[in-house]
């Protein structure tokens, strides 16, 4: 990966952040709605959970990756 970014592929990281995050709140609001339904699906449930974690991950180095190292 290269030191710096040029504004294009800092357009596009900050994109899939921004596609990413709504696909998390997305996952967010289908948990909740299986837990509110009642017939949870437990498998189902993990499934969508780990699908957030990996998201997360995701979302955290792409951010990792738009915010410049600094030398303290």
């Amino acid at each position: 990966m290269p030191d710096k970014l040029n504004e294009e592929e800092r357009r596009a990281y900050a994109a899939e952040v921004e596609r990413l995050m709504q696909e998390h709140r997305d996952l967010d609001a289908a948990i909740a709605a299986l837990e509110i339904v009642g017939a949870v699906d437990q498998l189902q449930v993990q499934r969508l959970k780990k699908r957030k974690l990996i998201l997360r991950d995701r979302i955290a180095f792409l951010e990792d990756q738009l915010t410049p190292d600094i030398i303290a």
